[in-house]
């Protein structure tokens, strides 16, 4: 009788034993899910950090918007500045895919405008010069003769007021600044905003707005410096671009629009159908640096452009509400800049799309007027959307 029961008091440990295990284990398998679970749903979110002091000694911070898929966005105050921007190849790998510097001090001497903020007036107006309401206002002659981006102090090189904006499935910065009347010689005080918004959509946002008490020309934009290989590690030759637009305004020895709009059809400038930018590049003076008018209803948001890197397989699509994008190649790019990384940035390793009105507006009376008045709102948006083929 006791080795009986010696016998079943073990078949009963061994029961009770193999119940514990199962439920053990199905303890750290449900932990072990729930673990992977919230490691694939990374929250948007949010993170700010100090970025430098200017020689005035005014401390600049940093805003990192990430969306938890592999885009992060930095931006600082200073000049509403988009610092990098990570984006995924397609093997799930991100990269900086903008030209820059990493500390303050070089943004403070740059010279070539790198992630900026353009205002009050993107690209050139000839001579420094216009008529406006029968006041002749002159601007600073800052690029051969001409006033370009907004002149010797524009929105890129001041301090803006940072607010953040956290939702459910976007991130962003609002930056507020205003330019008081007499600013580098335009008139009134213009209020302005530019607010970047992160979305789970794989979408960097770009918003203006700006309002006046005096009539006054307005045309921002935002002045990144894209190369999709990632890290600027070759040139932008073999990016492969369409930009929807069958006309262009052709430009003097200055590049200042010659009044003309003429037809991209059978030109070297043509690029509705995909187009590797280095293709025609050599029967270019100097390069792209033009405005293409954009196929569009006025006003309305739709795609100005797509660019695709076929190595890395990284697709960016603009879209705009402008009526026209600047096309610029890196020309001016020497390797004289040491960027990001210690990066050598050389001719054409970078390109610009800047959606913005036509360049020379205020001397141009048939192109779209550029002209913001009191009581009126001027109002910008940019969409970049990314994704990989």
């Amino acid at each position: 009788m006791k080795k009986k029961s010696s016998f079943s008091c073990r078949v009963r440990m061994n029961f009770f034993i193999s119940i514990i295990l199962i439920i053990a284990f199905a303890l750290l398998e449900g932990c072990s899910k729930k673990e992977s679970i919230s490691g694939k749903g990374k929250e948007m979110r949010i993170q700010e950090e100090t970025f430098g002091m200017t020689p005035e000694g005014d401390s600049i911070k940093s805003y990192i918007l990430t969306d938890g898929k592999g885009i992060e966005a930095k931006l600082i105050n200073y000049g509403a500045i988009l610092v990098s921007l990570k984006v995924p190849d397609r093997e799930g790998n991100s990269e900086d895919i903008t030209l820059g510097y990493e500390t303050l001090e070089e943004y403070v001497q740059d010279k070539s405008y790198f992630g900026g903020t353009i205002g009050r007036y993107a690209n050139r107006i000839s001579k420094g010069r216009f008529t406006l309401d029968g006041v002749q206002y002159t601007l600073a002659a800052n690029d051969n003769g001409n006033h370009l981006h907004g002149g010797l102090k524009g929105f890129n090189k001041v301090i803006w007021k940072p607010e953040k904006i956290e939702s459910t499935d976007s991130v962003g910065i609002k930056f507020h600044y205003l330019s008081k009347d007499g600013d580098e010689g335009y008139p009134g005080n213009l209020s302005t905003t530019v607010t970047y918004i992160l979305t789970e959509n794989s979408e960097l946002k770009i918003y203006f707005e700006a309002e006046t008490d005096k009539d006054t020309p307005v045309n921002l934009t935002h002045h990144s410096y894209f190369n999709l290989a990632g890290s600027a590690k070759r040139d932008i030759l073999e990016h492969e671009l369409t930009i929807v637009a069958d006309r262009y305004t052709p430009v003097d020895g200055r590049l200042i629009p010659t009044g003309e709009i003429k037809s991209v059809k059978d030109t070297d400038m043509d690029f509705t159908n995909p187009m590797s930018i280095g293709e025609r590049i050599q029967n270019i003076v100097g390069g792209y640096d033009h405005n293409y008018v954009l196929n569009k209803e006025k006003g309305k948001l739709s795609l100005a452009a797509r660019v695709y890197e076929p190595e890395s397989g990284r697709v960016m699509e603009l879209y705009t509400i402008e009526p026209g994008i600047q096309f610029y190649s890196g020309n001016f790019l020497d390797g004289s800049i040491t960027g990001k990384g210690g990066q050598t940035y050389h001719k054409h390793y970078a390109f610009c799309l800047e959606p913005q009105h036509f360049p020379d507006s205020p001397n141009q009376p048939h192109f779209p007027s550029t002209i913001l008045k009191p009581g009126e709102k001027y109002t910008h948006l940019i969409v970049y959307k990314f994704s990989n083929r």
